[in-house]
């Protein structure tokens, strides 16, 4: 689906010409937003409730997520074990792992998020194949950022600051709607949060009643505890 990236040392100082492409990501974003879905469909950080309480109440809280098999059924296994609630969106060419509040998107709501895949691959630096699918899996993790406001995502941090495969859609959403962000990087086994155009290490919780849970499908043990552990610190007591 996508070119072979390098992976790369996150901690510190941007790669070359990181500084340049930011700049670019901006630029292409000021057309991006404008006539993007519906009037009011994409919220921004002024209209969430700066930070909640230290410790939620996790039936105030909600997950919102794909289901698909790996780091998203496991969020919501651990939504489900914690008593928070989960919204699994999803679209006719995906098959989500999870069966829990399952949203099928039509198609006009799957417009709502609709992107240029050319546009997709400049902000994502890759090319993408199978373009009709593709851009049904980008509409549907645009709903998934569009509902919840924190966002964790847990998989592979690349050399040029995005996230590898699909999922690296809601790292760059979050990014462009100024969504606190957090990646785990299975690699380095480390939290990452976007930070001043850059990863920065990171301890992350759940700090939002409203919350994204996104990642590879291919789960490590060291992916898996660090979403558990996430759960844990946020509604174990």
């Amino acid at each position: 689906m996508t070119g072979g990236k390098k992976q790369r040392s996150i901690k510190g100082k941007d790669p070359a010409g990181a500084g340049e492409k930011s700049e670019n990501h901006s630029c292409l974003t000021r057309g991006f937003l404008v006539g993007w879905g519906e009037p009011g469909v994409i919220a921004t950080t002024d209209s969430f409730v700066a930070k909640e309480e230290r410790m939620l109440k996790p039936t105030d809280c909600t997950l919102y997520s794909g289901g698909l098999r790996g780091a998203e059924s496991l969020f919501g296994e651990m939504a489900e074990k914690w008593g928070v609630k989960e919204v699994n969106f999803t679209c006719s060419c995906c098959n989500p792992e999870r069966n829990r509040n399952v949203v099928v998107l039509s198609d006009a709501e799957l417009q709502r998020g609709d992107i240029s895949m050319e546009l997709a691959s400049k902000m994502m630096n890759r090319s993408y194949y199978q373009a009709d699918k593709i851009r049904k899996v980008l509409q549907t993790i645009f709903h998934m950022v569009n509902n919840g406001h924190q966002v964790f995502v847990v998989g592979t941090i690349l050399a040029d600051h995005t996230v590898k495969g699909g999922t690296g859609w809601a790292v760059e959403l979050a990014k462009l709607f100024n969504r606190p962000l957090s990646v785990f990087d299975q690699p380095t086994r480390k939290w990452y949060g976007w930070r001043n155009g850059s990863w920065q290490e990171s301890n992350p919780r759940i700090e939002h009643t409203t919350f994204v849970g996104s990642g590879t499908r291919n789960l490590e043990p060291a992916g898996r505890n660090a979403i558990e552990k996430l759960f844990r610190d946020a509604f174990g007591g």
